[in-house]
Order: C-alpha cells, then structure tokens, then sequence
C-alpha cells in the first residue's frame, strides 16, 4: 500500500443560524420544497435519459426549470445538484457499497431515479445570497422574491472565517424546524513543520484512540451512551405512540452530537500533544474496514456505530490547521507485530487488552503496542515519500 501524506487546503463549513420571520420562513420553506421539487423531476428526467451529466442533463430540463418559477442561477444549482448525486451513485455501485450486482439491495437502488426530501438542503452561490457580516444579516434569492435582512448569529470566531475565508457556496438548510447556512471557507494552510518523530495513534472500540505515548481515550462512556440510546430508541419505538413518536424525533440526533464532542476533544488533545512536541501523527488507513472486517452479530452494531472516520478526519483538519504533518500507514498486523522485535504472531495478543510477544518476551497493553508500531511505520513512510521528493 502507498503511503500517502496529507498536505491541502483545509475546507472548513461554518454553520451559522438563521433567525427570520414567520414571513421569512415561510419564503424559505416555500423555496426549498420548489427547488427539491424541480431536483426530483431532473432526476427522472436523468434517469430515463440516461442525460446524467451537468451538461447533458442541462439540455433535457433547463427550460422546464425556468417555467416552474426558478430563477437561472438556483435552476443551474438544480441541475448540478441532481447530476452530482448520480456521480456519487455511481461511485457507490462501483465501489460495491450498495452489494454486489444482481443484490437486492443494489437491484433496487438501479431500478429507480434518485429521490430529494422535501426540505433537503439546496446550494447558493454568491449571485443568489450576500453576507453583511458587519450587520449578521443576509439576503437570498427566493421563489416570493429578494429576501433581505434575514438576521443570524454566529460567535466572533465565525464572523471572522466568514468575512476572511468565506469561498464558494452556502447551503441553506433547515433541521428541526431551525434553519441554518453552511458556508464553506478555505483557510489556507501554515506550512508543514519538519517532524522530530511521529506520535502513533490507534483507533479502536474499547479505546477509541492510544497514542505511541501510552494515554489512551477509553471509548466506555461513549459506547454506554450508544447502548442507553439504542435501548430507549427500541422501547420508544415499540410503543409507538404520539408522545413516544415526539420523544424519538426530538432525540435522533443527540447520540450523534454526543460523538462528535467526544472526537472533537480527543483529536484537539492528540494534536495539541504533538505540536507540543514537535512531531507528526501517524494514522491507520481504515478505509473499507467494515467491508474487510468479520465479526458475531452482538458486534456487528457497535461496529457500524463506531465513528473511526470521523475522529480521523477531525485529527487530520486540526493537524493542517497547527502545521502538524499526518501520514496515513498501512494497518496490516499492527495489532499482532512486536513492537520491540518485530516479530508477527497471532498469539502475541492473547487478550483484547494483552500484548506479550512469544519471540522477546515482551508485554504492554495492546493498543499501546499497536499504536508503537504505527508510529515506526509513519517514520519510515515519511522518510521514504521524502527521499522520492529530494531525488525528483
């Protein structure tokens, strides 16, 4: 597997909220139901036509789009929109994320045209929507007209990512009744520190993250909320009630919330840990791991629940963001490697917690182990990514 060093441009979404009037709303909500409404009819029109591309596609419904009251601007979002979801299906079958062909699962997901809700999120680009950050208003392009001085509020950390790196478009978008705009800013990145070392970091489910230093994020509290709220979501849903029904919408999101803080606290402290200390982070590359990865039922939930990716992206954008360099290793046999001797054997773990290598001898709780090893691979991938550099 290539190593593979992350070095870009972060892209940061800022959400702010929006506070409008009934008025305003109601404008809003109008426009969105308009405009998913002209997406789904773009999606049939793709889907039967085979026109799935933004330009193709632009031929068959454009016009139809304009007489449905949308303006040329939110019509061309529309149609970009509509054909950037058949890319990404297409991605998806062809990655086998939807089952192998002839699946039930994929069958069915071929045999019909991409559906949009509603009240699903729909982009603006800077010709339909205008900040004033100086007055935390904005104004935006809807199917009632120009609405203007639609108030929102935003700490002052977002107010200054938005007038000095705001780029791109803003996707409005409404949850729970609450309307939001996410705004996508480019910050540029501070150049790479040359690393002393790398710090190794293994993501796992009983500990959701071990550095090569020895601490280790126990993942207990996150996954006792996890089985609390699968708990509840089962005896609410069993009752089935008005109240219950009221109950479960108002919770869906809080076990997602909760995950997020818990990455969002764990990945600021990695980071923080080796920009104080000079050196890079290594990380495993899990992608695929749920396709790859076999295990009893009782398992198979806290597997799919386990948001490895997310930590991952969180420590890679606070990493670019301080200059700390990230590489990404391959994850083959950290577990059962030696990390003094190097010697691979499945007995060397006997425990889910225990490493003792049967060649040296030598014991240490198991992630710290495997957090070791990726971070002697990280060292060596940097080393070998930047010899091909200097030769070149």
């Amino acid at each position: 597997m290539d190593q593979r060093v992350v070095c870009s441009i972060v892209k940061l979404v800022v959400q702010v909220r929006l506070l409008p009037t009934p008025e305003q709303a109601a404008a809003l909500a109008a426009t969105l139901s308009a405009c998913n409404t002209a997406a789904n009819f773009a999606s049939a029109t793709a889907f039967t036509t085979g026109a799935r591309r933004e330009y193709g596609l632009r031929k068959h419904v454009y016009r139809e789009l304009k007489a449905r009251g949308l303006g040329a601007q939110t019509a061309q979002h529309v149609i970009k929109k509509v054909a950037d979801a058949y890319t990404t299906l297409k991605a998806n079958l062809r990655n086998g994320n939807y089952g192998p062909p002839g699946s039930a699962r994929r069958t069915a997901i071929e045999g019909k045209p991409i559906a949009f809700r509603a009240q699903a999120g729909q982009p603006f680009d800077d010709r339909c929507l205008s900040w004033q950050i100086d007055t935390r208003t904005v104004s935006i392009w809807t199917t009632a007209g120009r609405m203007r001085d639609i108030a929102f509020t935003a700490s002052a950390e977002q107010l200054t990512m938005l007038a000095v790196y705001r780029k791109g478009e803003s996707d409005l978008v409404c949850r729970d009744g609450m309307w939001f705009l996410c705004a996508t800013c480019q910050v540029p990145d501070p150049p790479v520190a040359t690393p002393e070392g790398f710090m190794g970091v293994d993501l796992g489910i009983a500990n959701i993250a071990t550095t090569s230093d020895g601490k280790r994020h126990s993942g207990r509290g996150l996954n006792a909320v996890r089985h609390r709220q699968r708990q509840l979501r089962a005896r609410l849903q069993a009752k089935a009630t008005k109240s219950a029904k009221r109950l479960l919408k108002r919770r869906r999101r809080k076990e997602a919330r909760f995950a997020a803080d818990t990455n969002h606290t764990i990945a600021k402290q990695i980071v923080t840990e080796a920009e104080r200390t000079g050196r890079g982070i290594a990380l495993e590359d899990l992608g695929g791991i749920r396709d790859r990865v076999r295990l009893r039922k009782p398992q198979r939930v806290t597997l799919h629940s386990w948001s490895f990716h997310q930590l991952g992206s969180f420590i890679a954008y606070k990493a670019a963001r301080a200059g700390v360099a990230v590489i990404y290793v391959d994850p083959a046999y950290t577990s059962q490697a030696c990390s003094a001797c190097g010697h691979v054997d499945k007995k060397n773990r006997p425990g889910q917690a225990t490493f003792c290598c049967t060649s040296c001898g030598f014991a240490e709780h198991a992630d710290v182990n495997a957090a070791r090893n990726i971070a002697a691979r990280g060292v060596a991938g940097w080393a070998v990514s930047h010899a091909a550099d200097d030769a070149a």
